[in-house]
């Protein structure tokens, strides 16, 4: 789900994929060139207890991420403490990092809330010299070993896509993610400027949500009142913003499904069932998957072999991904993210298909 500009990242095609020994009965491929640099982390051999810190539990995707945490953990041969829920607040995520250093864990992967104020976590786990892993959000400074991350650009652009191709003109609104975060911006700017330069007769409306249903759902209730003519609607975050938007669409007759007169295009982030179930009904229309399975995976993999003193270089990795050096010199895996429309919606590989 769920912040530095919209212009796409340099995706370097420099090294090669290599293969790393992880665990010590499994065996990964490991993400573009990997030289071991005897760091602190590994001082220990690369074990010792993980802190996991979430940003909330109140998405579908969180929960679903969550549950994947100690599955992926266990395989990858990760000691994880229970994971520690911030609950939306950038201030108690500081405190939860320092907690779980203070409780003496040689690695932590977290999603931070604020990819401004993480900076004050990550110098301290830094001054420890505990190696962390950053998940979904990237930060705007601060030392992490990898960012675990999906492009979110080009969720934007898709989402603009799709949209385009369905709506000849008239009015879009996008429900916008928190733009403390690097993701609500870069998803933000992505559609805006894709909009502006493909689309010139579309019209973008804008809602500033911060991640929050009933803020969404309030000023979505407010828009349409001035805005009846609401051709499409871009949500930056199904988790949290499908159910408050179909429900305020449902209240106004205004959610007709796809074909009728009147439906309005709805184009999703997160690919959780709920909007799989959605896309079947014709209530929406596509999703892009943002991998929560494998943001749990390769979040693991990522923090072992920084406790083993890895580190990485930009290229191509074997899992469909490639690893790029962001402005701030940070790493970053960026992870697929397939569109889902009702061609693909059952697509048994799709993670939002395999949750029970």
């Amino acid at each position: 789900m769920h912040g530095t500009t919209a212009r796409k990242q340099n995706r370097s095609r420099r090294g090669t994929a290599v293969a790393a020994v992880v665990g010590a009965s499994l065996v990964l491929a490991a993400c573009g060139s990997t030289k071991d640099t005897g760091a602190a982390g590994a001082e220990a051999g690369g074990t010792g207890k993980v802190g996991v810190i979430l940003p909330l539990l109140t998405s579908p995707f969180w929960q679903s991420y969550n549950d994947y945490v100690p599955k992926t953990a266990d395989s990858e041969g990760v000691d994880t403490l229970k994971t520690v829920n911030s609950n939306s607040d950038p201030s108690q995520q500081i405190t939860d990092i320092n907690n779980q250093l203070n409780q003496g864990v040689k690695g932590l992967v977290v999603a931070p809330l604020d990819s401004a104020a993480i900076e004050a976590g990550l110098d301290q786990a830094e001054r420890k010299g505990v190696p962390v892993v950053a998940v979904d959000v990237a930060p705007d400074k601060g030392k992490v070993a990898m960012v675990v991350r999906a492009d979110n650009v080009a969720y934007g652009e898709k989402a603009c896509q799709y949209l385009g191709e369905q709506i000849p003109s008239g009015k879009v609104v996008q429900i916008m993610g928190d733009l403390a975060s690097v993701n609500g911006r870069d998803r933000s700017e992505a559609f805006r400027a894709c909009v502006k330069k493909n689309f010139p007769k579309l019209k973008v409306l804008e809602i500033p949500a911060k991640w929050e249903s009933d803020t969404a759902a309030s000023k979505l209730d407010t828009l349409l009142n001035a805005n009846p003519d609401i051709k499409g609607i871009y949500l930056q975050a199904g988790g949290v913003y499908l159910a408050p938007t179909l429900q305020t669409l449902k209240s106004k007759g205004m959610l007709k499904t796809a074909g009728q007169a009147g439906h309005i295009a709805i184009v999703s982030n997160d690919g959780i069932p709920q909007e799989y179930d959605a896309i079947r009904k014709g209530q929406i229309d596509a999703t892009v998957s943002q991998p929560a399975d494998l943001y749990a995976k390769y979040g693991m993999y990522y923090i072992k072999a920084a406790m083993e003193g890895k580190t990485f270089e930009p290229g191509p990795t074997d899992h469909d991904s490639t690893i790029v050096k962001l402005p701030s010199g940070i790493l970053e895996d960026q992870l697929p993210a397939p569109l889902v429309t009702k061609d693909n919606v059952d697509d048994p590989k799709l993670w939002g298909n395999t949750v029970k």
